[in-house]
């Protein structure tokens, strides 16, 4: 019946010329059921902004090695703190942004953890009761054996692993695993044995569940699907949304696009899933209220990454336009002052002008001391990766469409709360 009535509205719309939504949301009554979930982020409060550190995370995650400067940073920062560090000696958590996490239910009973829904990575994995103690440093856990429903896959491994000897790897069981009300009977859990101290670092996160392509995904003898595409057969569109937001906690929507979470209209561009990754092409950008450059930049939407990354002859472009900023050698990036001039960055999508614009306090990424003066910038170089990387930078800014169905994604506008 449900299905009946969107065909009839679609066909009405279109005779009389009005609007229709691609994936249009489900009646009010049934919001709850299966085919629609709507998961809103929970708070970490121990995550500490770093600008050299989320930049480095960005260039390990892909595989990348880092420049010059920036290696040099993050050793200094690292000595400092006698530790891999999530964050700096000179930052109090509570005066800058926070990062927040997805509670997930695994098993039966439920055990519920709080994981980082990352569109870079395609793998499900959780700290656990297999995890060396000396590792778990307040984490919740995921124990298989108080599961009725967990299964070993026996000779299944994964592993996954940076350019900065961060790690993680361990067994693989199959076991219930819900978000919202939306349930996967049979999905791949990758149980951590060892993580090292980059993991470890972090208390409140619990693991990571990847909405990237399964192409991505680490466990071995044979690769497994991520939860999105296991679940998509029950899902009433083949979409998950981003509706991320600073300062705040966000939404993550599966199976409907809701139309009051953006203005004007949704832009798709094509995505080109053969790496894995959601890659899409931008068609330009702006500064402040300046002309729009034309420019191709293959790029990567990531919520699993922090910053903007960019190609350096944007990113010059964009500082050069910056009162007091500057390439900081030390810290192995650009700097700006903190306060509050600084301008917009518009990003192009699609080939009918559409833009997303960025606003300026956003990419016053955090201080790089005490004094508050001067930040590390949101905005930064993607030398030596191969793409550009639109991390929450970008996100936070737009509603973002992941449309699996018509391999696409989607950008809008949207209020934004700060």
């Amino acid at each position: 019946m449900h299905s009946n009535l969107i065909l009839i509205a679609a066909l009405l719309a279109l005779v009389n010329g009005l609007p229709w939504a691609l994936y249009p949301p489900p009646d009010s009554s049934e919001v709850d059921r299966p085919g629609t979930v709507s998961l809103r982020q929970v708070q970490n409060p121990n995550f500490v902004r770093n600008g050299p550190i989320q930049l480095a995370k960005i260039y390990h995650k892909y595989k990348a090695p880092l420049p010059n400067d920036l290696s040099t940073a993050v050793e200094r920062i690292r000595n400092s703190l006698g530790k891999r560090p999530t964050g700096s000696a000179e930052t109090n958590p509570q005066e800058h942004d926070i990062e927040y996490l997805t509670p997930v239910s695994i098993g039966t009973p439920p055990q519920v953890l709080n994981l980082d829904f990352d569109t870079g990575s395609a793998d499900l994995w959780v700290f656990s009761s297999e995890t060396s103690k000396s590792a778990v440093n307040g984490q919740t856990i995921y124990d298989p054996a108080k599961s009725s429903t967990a299964k070993k896959m026996q000779g299944y491994s994964w592993q996954i692993a940076y350019g900065d000897d961060s790690s993680a790897r361990g067994d693989v069981y199959t076991d219930a695993v819900t978000i919202g009300g939306l349930t996967v009977s049979s999905q791949a859990v990758e149980v951590a044995k060892t993580v090292s101290d980059a993991f470890t670092s972090d208390s409140d996160l619990d693991g990571l569940l990847g909405l990237g392509f399964s192409t991505l995904n680490t466990v071995e003898p044979v690769q497994q699907k991520t939860f999105f595409e296991k679940a998509r057969p029950e899902l009433d569109a083949p979409v998950f949304t981003a509706d991320l937001r600073a300062g705040a906690p966000g939404h993550f929507n599966f199976g409907f696009i809701d139309p009051g979470a953006y203005t004007g209209n949704i832009t798709y561009a094509p995505v080109d899933n053969n790496i894995g990754w959601w890659v899409w092409t931008s068609s330009g950008y702006a500064v402040g209220s300046g002309a729009f450059t034309n420019t191709s930049s293959p790029s990567i939407t990531d919520t699993g990454a922090t910053l903007l990354l960019l190609p350096s002859s944007v990113v010059e472009d964009y500082y050069a336009q910056v009162t007091g900023s500057q390439y900081d050698h030390f810290l192995g990036g650009y700097t700006l002052p903190c306060n509050g001039s600084t301008p917009d960055f518009s990003f192009g999508v699609g080939d009918s002008g559409a833009t997303i614009t960025v606003p300026g306090r956003y990419i016053e990424y955090a201080p790089t001391s005490t004094s508050g003066k001067t930040c590390f910038g949101g905005i930064q170089a993607d030398d030596g990766i191969g793409f550009s990387i639109y991390g929450d930078i970008a996100l936070k800014a737009a509603f973002v469409v992941f449309d699996a169905g018509n391999m696409q994604l989607g950008w809008a506008s949207k209020p934004l709360n700060t």
